[in-house]
């Protein structure tokens, strides 16, 4: 086992890497690739069919157990070291490569709500930075413990729930993220992808689009809660997947929109490079900006609300602007916010 990995991490004495380890990091993308899109259907799915064959003691018992633990998710999960430092991580981040770069400290007795952009199609970005050990975090940052808020409903999802919280995920709801703000100690970082779904039908290849202009709710959550506020850009995270871009107005763009309103994501039209699944080897740079010192305001108006979101958003553009060139785009790039 030790050669294997050993094998896996050689690189050719010209700096290229072997194709034993080219091999690895592309089994390493194929299963997130695959678990993001069939990872939770697939485990409802099976849990629901061995409820009609022999072992159905096996699905029943599980039930059981998440009425139980039905409100863990929503208080402060069950991350575990384990699963976060998989060697796996560290194949996928190599294989774009995935870097996270620090501009500014952050200080572990308080807690932070990193916005982070944009969403992409996966959020490769934010997944490898933040929800896995192999991503520098907690050595970028000490005393920090970054936690990814994603879509409420998959901790509905038996088993799958599981492998997300091992893994730090949380639901990105204001019940969650209140616990996590406020009686979940200090030194928590709660990265929201605040474009959501709809960012999602926004991103193609040399699109700097992020949709913020009416995402307020987490400038009021870190008002409540007393949470600075620190935006986040992954450079390159749109450059992983082409997709079909659809026009305002037409039939297949209707359809993603009633998709997204009814299960809370929405289904692109995307394809990657080899076998159609894999994303194009791009680097992909997660540029964590300078923290928003923000007030505690337990009832804050929509003025102090509206103030600390433009306050948000300007950092946001200069964090954009500061390191594009550096990060693999032309001075000519803009940051649209929709």
């Amino acid at each position: 086992m030790n050669g294997t990995v050993a094998a896996a991490d050689e690189t050719e004495e010209n700096g290229e890497k072997s194709q034993w380890k080219l091999f690895i990091e592309d089994i390493s993308v194929l299963q997130l690739v695959l678990s993001f899109l069939l990872m939770g259907v697939l485990c409802l799915a099976l849990m629901l069919y061995l409820m009609f064959t022999p072992l159905w003691p096996i699905p029943t018992l599980y039930f059981t157990w998440q009425i139980i633990d039905w409100d863990t998710p929503e208080r402060g999960g069950r991350r575990t070291a384990f699963v976060r430092n998989w060697r796996v991580w560290k194949h996928l981040k190599d294989y774009f490569p995935v870097k996270l770069v620090k501009t500014a400290e952050l200080n572990p007795r308080k807690n932070y709500i990193l916005g982070c952009h944009p969403h992409g199609i996966m959020s490769i970005g934010a997944f490898s930075c933040f929800s896995t050990e192999t991503g520098g975090f907690a050595q970028a940052f000490p005393g920090m413990r970054s936690s990814l808020a994603v879509l409420a409903g998959l901790f509905r999802m038996p088993l799958f729930r599981e492998y997300l919280m091992f893994a730090g995920g949380l639901p990105v709801s204001k019940k969650s993220l209140e616990y996590m703000l406020s009686e979940a100690g200090v030194g928590n970082a709660m990265v929201i992808i605040i474009g959501g779904a709809e960012e999602s039908l926004a991103c193609s290849p040399g699109v700097n689009t992020v949709v913020m202009k009416q995402r307020k709710g987490f400038v009021r959550l870190a008002l409540e809660n007393g949470a600075d506020l620190v935006p986040v850009y992954s450079f390159g995270e749109n450059e992983l997947f082409p997709q079909v871009l659809l026009s305002e107005g037409s039939v297949g763009r209707r359809l993603q929109t009633l998709f997204k309103r009814v299960m809370g994501f929405a289904p692109c039209l995307f394809a990657g490079g080899r076998w159609l699944l894999l994303p194009y080897r791009r680097p992909v740079v997660t540029v964590v900006g300078s923290p928003i010192s923000v007030p505690h305001i337990h009832n804050p108006s929509e003025q102090q609300v509206d103030h600390y979101h433009k306050l948000y958003m300007d950092s946001l553009s200069k964090l954009f602007h500061s390191h594009k060139t550096s990060c693999g785009l032309a001075d000519t790039h803009e940051l649209r916010i929709i």
